[in-house]
């Protein structure tokens, strides 16, 4: 059995020694969330990325996060993975974790395609052995030949891809976060990734999926959850969150609290 918890969890990116205007500083940081001045007395800004979030996933679902951009998709995938600790609550998993965040970890442009091939893998948590037994399988998945002999900065993005989907789906998914997909190269590979990209997913125990596609999160999962400003706004059926989704989205700019003068409500629950 599977399960994921996420109890309470709040998330916080301090912004120290900036000379620039908010704006600015927000724009290259590119950080969504709620925005507030630090009350520790050292001045400075810090940005609330996620306030309150709590659910529950068990074996057979399929969550697909949606939300605006800064919403606070993506940083809940990277505490999920154990990327981001929160500064308050507390995230549970039981099962094994496959994160496609980063579908080629340890990337090392000199290294050969067989070489990068095994550093993903074991980064994976795939025994040497068995990646060596699955290497015919990516080789003949990959299309790339005596390329895979060569380094990996001679490879286009293309080629790039192909590998990353080719190592990325070897793993036996438990929990299965991605955010947005994977890129697949040209058409007609991109049409084998999908297939197997399909397959991989529908292995996993539990999924998480963050997009801003209505289409994918509508093919691939039974629940969707609906963030803004690092708050979950609402968590179930997949047609009524997108439908408050797309109410969302037509809500005018202004409307939304973006401010320095917007109170702390990193205590309040979602």
């Amino acid at each position: 059995m599977a399960s994921i918890v996420v109890d309470d969890i709040h998330v916080e990116f301090p912004i120290h020694g900036s000379q620039q205007s908010l704006r600015e500083t927000m724009f290259r940081q590119a950080v969504g969330g709620l925005i507030r001045r630090n009350k520790s007395g050292r001045g400075g800004i810090v940005v609330t990325a996620l306030s309150g979030i709590s659910f529950t996933l068990n074996d057979g679902d399929r969550l697909g996060l949606i939300g605006p951009n800064g919403a606070g998709k993506s940083t809940l995938l990277k505490v999920l993975a154990g990327v981001y600790e929160p500064v308050a609550g507390r995230v549970l998993i039981d099962g094994r974790l496959t994160s496609l965040l980063d579908v080629m970890p340890g990337l090392d442009g000199d290294d050969t395609g067989y070489e990068n091939i095994m550093t993903a893998a074991m980064l994976f948590g795939i025994k040497r052995a068995d990646i060596l037994a699955k290497l015919p399988e990516i080789e003949e998945f990959s299309e790339l030949g005596e390329y895979l002999g060569l380094p990996v900065r001679t490879y286009s993005s293309g080629m790039m891809s192909r590998l990353a989907v080719a190592v990325a789906t070897i793993v036996e998914p438990g929990v299965l976060l991605i955010d947005e997909g994977i890129g697949a190269g040209d058409a007609r590979f991109a049409a084998r990734a999908a297939v197997r990209l399909s397959d991989f997913i529908s292995r996993s125990r539990i999924l998480v999926l963050a997009s801003h596609s209505e289409g994918m999160i509508r093919k691939t999962c039974n629940r969707a959850a609906l963030l803004r400003s690092g708050r979950l706004l609402a968590i179930g059926d997949v047609e009524d969150i997108l439908s408050q989704y797309r109410d969302l989205t037509q809500t005018p700019p202004e409307a939304v609290a973006t401010s320095t003068d917007v109170p702390d409500q990193a205590n309040s629950r979602a």
